[in-house]
């Protein structure tokens, strides 16, 4: 087996390895039957990318008071009627949001070529450990917002998997240009631009790769490696 170009690959979750768009429409969805409510969902997804990182960007506090307090803004942006005690469904629902079709193919795929894989996340450490179980292979490098105190973009999540990676050789994956890809090439980290829906680079500068899917990184690094069953 040639030898991997890197000993550590770290990925961004939700939205890299997570359906995180579909498991946010499901919710919006879930909840309005709940209300007995119309909502347009593809729209609660938009507004939702687009008001949780203002959010973030307000100070830290842990991640299920973002996704109720992002909740809210969207709901009050469709005028959609939601309950201050039902803000949380986000956070109830995240557990059950799932992953990409290639995503543990590719995971075991690394895996089982050798490489140690890690995820950089903006979550709760209880929040993964419940996500953590759709995946196939094993992460030895966990690093979340509740643990360093921020949101990607900022650099707190990069600096602390540095210090725990140490000197090995290692790339970091990951969907979002902004939260991810940006950070990691301001601070001379190898990234892999997992780019699943066919954007246009953002200025900055390209990645290290481009891929489509974790699949396709996996192929990229490790050719011909077979996963075990």
């Amino acid at each position: 087996m040639s030898p991997l170009p890197y000993d550590v690959v770290t990925f961004d979750c939700y939205g890299t390895l997570i359906d995180w768009e579909r498991g946010i429409a499901e919710a919006f969805a879930a909840e309005a039957a709940r209300l007995r409510a119309l909502v347009d969902v593809t729209a609660a997804v938009a507004l939702y990318a687009e008001i949780e990182p203002a959010v973030q960007a307000e100070g830290y506090q842990r991640y299920r008071r973002v996704l109720a307090e992002t909740a809210r803004r969207v709901a009050a942006r469709l005028r959609w009627p939601l309950p201050a005690a039902r803000a949380g469904f986000l956070a109830e629902s995240l557990p059950y949001w799932r992953p990409f079709p290639d995503t543990n193919r590719g995971l075991r795929q690394l895996a089982a070529a050798g490489c140690r894989l890690g995820i950089l996340s903006n979550v709760d450490d209880d929040l993964l450990v419940w996500t953590r179980r759709h995946f196939g292979a094993p992460f030895e490098v966990i690093v979340t917002a509740e643990q360093v105190g921020s949101y990607k973009p900022a650099h707190g999540h990069f600096l602390e998997a540095r210090a725990r990676i140490g000197d090995r050789a290692w790339l970091h994956a990951a969907q979002s240009s902004f939260h991810d890809v940006a950070p990691a090439r301001a601070l001379r980290i190898p990234v892999a631009w997992v780019n699943r829906k066919g954007e246009r680079a953002a200025d900055g500068g390209p990645p290290t790769r481009e891929v489509r899917t974790v699949l396709e990184l996996a192929e990229w690094l490790a050719p011909g490696v077979v996963p075990a069953a």
